[in-house]
């Protein structure tokens, strides 16, 4: 089955996101994108103003930044998101852009080993998991939501390198791929992702 979309740009200014919402959720559209970009707009916020001001529309985030993100917060945020709009939010996590990250003094030494790490405990404190967990980017000591999702919320990891797909397919719920991916590339990521799944 093929569904349509469209994307908000982070390009254009955040106050314009209320007119493209609602009129993507009145043409019929199945989901509205919106990007968490450096430096320009934040995705849970926007993201939770555009499921308030639809009924319909599944607004996906792509993606959250892991190195600009603590994993508590993050399940937290993606949590109340499900519970007050259910079904309706898509969360996507990944490196983020190196250099930004560098910018903002959130460079990962392995964003490999932060993302796997993250989407672990992620998806974990989703399920309402408690976990403590000693790894060497995510910390947690005998941490619970106290309000997680009532059902399962997938999580879905964003990248293009070939590492990255291949810890996609073994550790999150789905994999988004950049909009400039060709035919041939997404073959081959599909062919990645499948091979560990």
């Amino acid at each position: 089955m093929t569904g349509l979309g469209v994307v908000f740009r982070p390009q254009l200014p955040p106050e314009r996101l209320r007119a493209v919402a609602r009129a993507a959720d009145a043409a019929g559209l199945e989901e509205l994108w919106l990007w968490e970009d450096c430096f320009l707009e934040g995705g849970v916020s926007t993201a939770a103003a555009a499921l308030a001001w639809t009924e319909r529309v599944r607004i996906g985030i792509g993606l959250l930044p892991v190195p600009l993100r603590n994993v508590a917060v993050t399940a937290m945020e993606a949590a109340s998101l499900e519970r007050m709009f259910p079904g309706r939010a898509i969360l996507t996590v990944g490196h983020g852009v190196q250099d930004w990250m560098g910018q903002v003094g959130a460079r990962a030494a392995s964003p490999l080993g932060l993302l796997g790490e993250h989407l672990d405990a992620l998806r974990a404190l989703l399920r309402g998991e408690r976990l403590s967990v000693r790894g060497r980017y995510v910390q947690l000591d005998d941490v619970a939501l106290d309000w997680p999702p009532e059902r399962p919320v997938d999580v879905l990891a964003g990248g293009t390198g070939p590492r990255t797909l291949r810890l996609s397919g073994e550790k999150a719920d789905g994999t988004l791929l950049t909009a400039a991916t060709s035919a041939d590339g997404v073959r081959r990521a599909r062919e990645l992702v499948a091979a560990v799944r």
